[in-house]
């Protein structure tokens, strides 16, 4: 495995670590964490289809409704689980501080499967719905900020990225099975079960993060900044395959526990306002916090999880006739979305570097939205009638707008949130991250059946505002995102100027103290003379 790292992983860090560390035990680590992404994206991916299920319609009422009323029917549906999920991601915070990153994950399979048996037995009582998920929101939006705390806190510096990413890698394969889920269950499932086997599928990535977590261990820098330090190093020993009195591992201990000393010399407390005040009056701390949330507010404004939601509807949109035949486009888009961020994972995530995957997708989406845009607007589709050549590139242009997102701003937000906090404040920062990530994503779910209906013929707009959000990206990233590849979480301080911060102050300390020391010298000097 490690021979394989060093041929594809382009860093330094990469050639000076042991190849000990590179081993299976923190790959089924990340893996099993990251079952909270693939119920991520089962929970997102499956709703989309299910809106359009014909039994599905009569029991929940969809089918006397008007165009606008089922729009806004169906938007309160997906929305109400994002909601769950803000509060949900907010809440996990402080549980994952005071009780640890593993058994906060188990907390949140346990709560996300209550969800899930509250949807698939709501019998179309509406109410009952909107509960399980909002219940299964709660849940999804935990696991989100905990997950890729969980995983970078665990993972080589070498190879971060990729096993960050990887929650990506499996938000992108739960989408994915759930559009096949839905194709499957319209072609050989009738009457009611045809939406009640998707629905009961959502709570599969439960059960399998449920006992992933019980077979594995706690992160060791929590453990350190809980003042368990024995339970740390052996922790760090068990991850890393190395005998605890072993260079490296020496070294990765001794730099956790310096950065936890520095952090605490700077503000001291480790109460929620304490750690408030150290994030947001700190201008190191206040500026990893506001990137954190202006990714995650970019990502969600990319489009990506319009189309994961309603790509039924954007398939026909786009002239794609049936509802098998949008389904299966539907799966097709799920394929390329799991194979592009494999292939980022493997190849690109750290080895061309989180930047420069940000700065050169940007551009890729927002032309691959234009064009849909124009081609809504310039050739919109014929009920009825053939899809043209112009119509066949829109559709490609689906495809690759997906394959871009997977490049870019879909693995690398998590990432880039996860790792650039300080010790003390990556838990609160994550959580800030995935609360805003949801909240955007809320808005997209909520906002986007009414605006394909209402901005512009077919919706067309829709496209054009998504794309101009892509291209201000660039500028954004540009500007403001520094690179971090193959950096230590601990160096994380240094680019960002708070390890400066702590000298300062420190040296500030010791030189009142040695004025004070000179000022004792003199009174003494004068009261003997």
């Amino acid at each position: 495995m490690s021979r394989f790292l060093q041929k594809i992983v382009h860093n330094e860090a990469m050639k000076n670590d042991p190849k000990e560390i590179y081993g299976w035990r923190v790959y089924m680590l990340a893996c099993s964490a990251c079952c909270g992404g693939m119920l991520f994206g089962m929970d997102s991916g499956i709703i989309g289809g299910v809106l359009t299920m014909p039994p599905f319609k009569e029991t929940y009422g969809l089918e006397s409704l008007d165009s606008v009323a089922q729009a806004n029917l169906s938007a309160n549906i997906v929305s109400t689980l994002q909601a769950g999920c803000f509060f949900g991601a907010l809440i996990a915070s402080p549980i994952a501080d005071r009780w640890g990153r593993r058994i906060s994950l188990i907390g949140s399979a346990l709560i996300s499967a209550i969800g899930v048996v509250m949807q698939a037995s709501a019998s179309g009582h509406l109410p009952v719905m909107y509960i399980g998920r909002l219940i299964t929101g709660f849940g999804v939006g935990a696991a989100s900020m905990i997950n890729p705390l969980y995983v970078s806190e665990n993972a080589p510096r070498a190879i971060r990225g990729g096993l960050t990413g990887l929650y990506q890698l499996f938000i992108t394969m739960g989408i994915m099975l759930a559009f096949w889920i839905n194709y499957g269950s319209l072609l050989h499932i009738s009457g009611s079960a045809m939406y009640l086997v998707p629905l009961a599928m959502q709570g599969l990535p439960a059960v399998l993060l449920f006992v992933g977590m019980l077979l594995c261990n706690e992160s060791p820098r929590w453990l350190a900044k809980q003042d368990r330090w024995e339970e740390a190093r052996a922790t760090l020993s068990k991850v890393r395959a190395l005998p605890v009195d072993h260079p490296y591992l020496q070294e990765e201990f001794q730099a956790i526990s310096l950065q936890l000393e520095q952090e605490r010399a700077l503000v001291g407390g480790s109460g929620f306002w304490d750690l408030m005040k150290e994030m947001w009056l700190i201008h190191g701390n206040r500026k990893r916090a506001i990137i954190s949330i202006s990714l995650m507010v970019c990502q969600q404004m990319t489009g990506t999880n319009a189309i994961n939601y309603y790509s039924p509807q954007i398939f026909k949109n786009l002239g794609v006739t049936g509802n098998a035949t949008n389904l299966f486009a539907t799966g097709v888009y799920g394929i390329v979305k799991m194979v592009s961020c494999g292939v980022f994972l493997v190849f690109v995530a750290d080895s061309l570097g989180r930047r420069r995957s940000l700065l050169w997708t940007s551009i890729g989406q927002g032309l691959a939205m234009l064009y849909i845009g124009l081609y809504v607007r310039i050739a919109p589709p014929v009920e009825g009638a053939p899809v043209i050549p112009a119509g066949y590139v829109a559709l490609v242009c689906i495809f690759l707008f997906a394959a871009f997102f997977q490049f870019g701003w879909g693995p690398v937000c998590w990432i880039y949130v996860s790792e650039i906090p300080s010790a003390r404040l990556r838990s609160l920062n994550v959580a800030f991250g995935a609360a805003t990530q949801w909240l955007f994503n809320f808005v997209v779910a909520r906002a986007v059946p009414n605006m394909l209906a209402t901005v512009g013929s077919n919706g067309y707009g829709t496209y054009i505002i998504f794309a101009c959000f892509c291209f201000s990206m660039f500028i954004f990233v540009w500007f403001f995102i520094p690179e971090t590849k193959g950096m230590s979480l601990e160096k994380m301080d240094d680019l960002f100027g708070v390890t400066e911060l702590v000298q300062q102050k420190t040296d500030i300390e010791n030189n009142i103290e040695a004025s004070r020391a000179d000022k004792a010298v003199e009174t003494h000097i004068e009261r003997a003379g």
